[in-house]
């Protein structure tokens, strides 16, 4: 025992713990004692294992969905590398100073394999993920061949859909009434759910998560007697509102339901209400939103903390995107782009904050704006004109110009946040997941309560880096690595 002299009291209790249940006599020293026992102890009870199959069911089966699945597929076969995830690719230091390491996602808490999903998906258009993601040409034919095969065998099952919130689509894999014609609200819960249960049932999944990858939905501003409690929404899908309610909270309310974390991946108001917030909080599960962040307001995110962190004025941010895919052609249409220019607005706001510096950003300019370009297909390109004014106010200007792909960009989130949505489902955390804020454009936060959301991207990583650290049993910090 002479290895432990100077310990405290506390201390050899917890040595002596650990000793009796987990570590072998002589195996640790005072200095190692507070780090063993929370990554041999803690982590075991916080964190359930990711024992089974984790079915995946992806809201629309277009180019960035058949870009997930056939990308993970490939990935399986050894034929491609998931690169741009972070749960498979990103690590974290845990521990301090001479005792610091970096370990990957899975080392920290239990992730489930690549071999461990099943996908699943609703579509307006019946056409298999195979056939869906050749018309989406995002991928070369030699990349989705080799697992042609499994894209075949995922066949969508038919949408709760309504037209008049996404009139540019006209796909006919639709959910109808029993009489014909569409279903009310409540009818499509209802459908939803059964499909979520056969799902698991069929394909013999222990745990489900439900994304968001379709379309954007016409703008639905919040609306108190509809989406203010559980029972005014559940009450307003039974009275069939079709202004208040709209198809994509059906999807969010069927998973919750069903026990399965759902991830809003498009600007659409679904569970930033705090209708949805309660049933989360009634279902113990995981919710997370909004609007995937993928080209230019991830290196808005990124780069406005630099123009905060240097002490530089903005005058104006002007943003501009062509794109030609089907969702450009659904933004086309003013009343779905209006949702998507809330949710891309609102990221400068919270960054670069009149309240704090007034001399540096009172009153600056920001616009943005989304032109449908058909040559240009899944090849995004965003413009960024930034004014910026420095020492006694005299202007500077900066030009950024992202030729990117959009479903190439967004593909490893859906995974990213699929694979951490249930992680913290096994965690025990429901509600609002605040530290998925690094992988969406608006991430949610109570507004009921005056809560702003943290856009600034290396906070977002912090807050996704600690979490992963408290999941697994670890401190958490904000010491730079």
């Amino acid at each position: 025992m002479q290895m432990y002299r100077g310990c405290s009291v506390n201390l050899l209790k917890k040595i002596c713990f650990l000793q009796l249940y987990f570590i072998p006599l002589g195996a640790i020293s005072c200095k190692s004692i507070t780090t063993k026992m929370i990554q041999d102890k803690e982590r075991v009870m916080k964190t359930q294992p990711a024992d089974g199959k984790l079915g995946i069911l992806v809201v629309g089966c277009g180019a960035v969905a058949t870009t997930f699945m056939t990308g993970v597929f490939m990935a399986r076969k050894g034929l491609a590398k998931p690169i741009g995830s972070m749960t498979q690719y990103d690590k974290i230091r845990i521990g301090r100073g001479a005792d610091k390491k970096y370990l990957s996602y899975s080392e920290i808490v239990p992730m489930p394999r690549l071999d461990d999903i099943v996908f699943g998906t609703w579509d307006v258009y019946p056409q298999n993920a195979y056939q869906a993601a050749m018309y989406a040409e995002v991928l070369k034919e030699k990349d989705i061949n080799p697992v042609r095969e499994e894209l075949e065998q995922i066949v969508p099952m038919k949408a709760a859909f309504d037209k008049n919130y996404a009139k540019r689509l006209d796909g006919d894999n639709v959910k109808t009434a029993q009489g014909g014609g569409l279903p009310t609200r409540w009818e499509m819960v209802e459908a939803l759910r059964e499909d979520i249960r056969n799902f698991k049932k069929e394909k013999g999944c222990a745990r489900l998560v439900v994304l968001w990858a379709a379309s954007t939905e016409i703008y639905v501003p919040y609306y108190e007697p509809a989406h203010g409690t559980l029972a005014a929404l559940e009450q307003a899908m039974r009275d069939d509102d079709r202004e208040h309610v709209a198809p994509s909270m059906c999807y969010a309310y069927a998973a919750l339901k069903e026990g399965a974390p759902f991830i809003m991946g498009a600007p659409n108001t679904t569970v930033d209400i705090p209708a949805m917030w309660q049933l989360a909080e009634e279902t113990r599960m995981p919710i997370a939103g909004k609007d995937f962040k993928t080209g230019q307001t991830l290196v808005k995110s990124g780069f406005a903390p630099i123009i905060g962190t240097r002490c530089l004025g903005l005058d104006g941010w002007f943003s501009t995107n062509i794109l030609g895919n089907r969702d450009g052609l659904v933004l086309d249409d003013p009343d779905n782009f209006r949702t998507k220019e809330v949710s891309k607005l609102s990221t400068l706001e919270t960054i670069l904050k009149a309240e704090a510096q007034p001399d540096l950003y009172t009153g600056y300019t920001h616009k943005v704006r989304i032109e449908y370009y058909k040559p240009r297909n899944d090849n995004k390109e965003g413009w960024d004109n930034i004014d910026i004014f420095g020492w006694m106010g005299y202007p500077m200007q900066i030009k950024i110009n992202f030729l990117c792909r959009d479903s190439i960009l967004a593909a490893p989130l859906l995974l990213d946040l699929a694979l951490l949505s249930d992680l913290a489902a096994r965690a025990g955390r429901y509600g609002i997941q605040r530290f998925l804020s690094f992988f969406l454009k608006s991430p949610m936060h109570d507004f009921t309560k005056g809560e702003e959301p943290v856009n600034n991207l290396y906070q977002q990583y912090t807050m996704l880096k600690n979490a992963i650290r408290e999941m697994g049993g670890y401190e958490a910090d904000e010491e730079i690595d």
